[in-house]
């Protein structure tokens, strides 16, 4: 009974503590906005080996051209045939088989491959990385390329599961945002 006048002061300690470490809370971006570079808030889980690849003398641009012209090809989940659809890691190996570049199968394998760049400063054919549909994974789990980037503002193609599945573009929106990890660049030629 006698220690009980320290409890006021210990639960004001505990309360100021806790306030400081919310105030560093990172937040998600909940808009990708021209002239404003996305942040990721996803925090990584798994050590991943890094990757080279090789994208030999082919262009960036004539790889995600030949990405278009899939569009509209089916989801399929694990399947990197096109007949059959794609996963999104499915869509990106065939997309890179057509090129003879090894790449790894896995979206999560993507994670230390290539150098990581600003979102404001990417270009056509960079890889976009982000978790799966779980944002509090910590794993890379959704891939595609970047076609188009107007001052930070991005588009990408991938393999969809969601909403009108399979190859299309989309941008980044309220679902993605959360979601997004990094942007990666594998391409000497841009």
């Amino acid at each position: 009974m006698k220690n009980l006048h320290w409890l006021p002061v210990m639960i004001l300690s505990a309360t100021m503590f806790a306030g400081c470490s919310a105030s560093k809370k990172v937040v998600a971006p909940t808009a990708n906005k021209e002239g404003v570079a996305l942040r990721s808030t996803v925090v990584l889980k798994e050590k991943v080996a890094p990757k080279t690849i090789n994208t030999k003398k082919v262009s960036a641009d004539e790889v995600v051209t030949f990405a278009e012209t899939l569009r509209g090809t089916p989801y399929k989940y694990g399947s990197a045939i096109r007949e059959q659809g794609f996963d999104c890691s499915g869509f990106i190996y065939f997309v890179f088989n057509k090129y003879k570049i090894a790449v790894p199968r896995s979206s999560k394998d993507f994670t230390n491959a290539g150098q990581q760049v600003s979102t404001l400063d990417c270009k056509r054919g960079d890889i976009i990385l982000f978790t799966g549909s779980d944002v509090q994974s910590g794993v890379v789990g959704h891939i595609g390329f970047i076609t188009n980037n107007r001052k930070g503002v991005l588009q990408f193609i991938h393999a969809s599961s969601g909403k009108g599945g399979g190859v299309t573009i989309s941008t980044m929106n309220s679902y993605f945002l959360p979601r997004f990890v990094k942007v990666i660049r594998v391409f000497d030629k841009l």
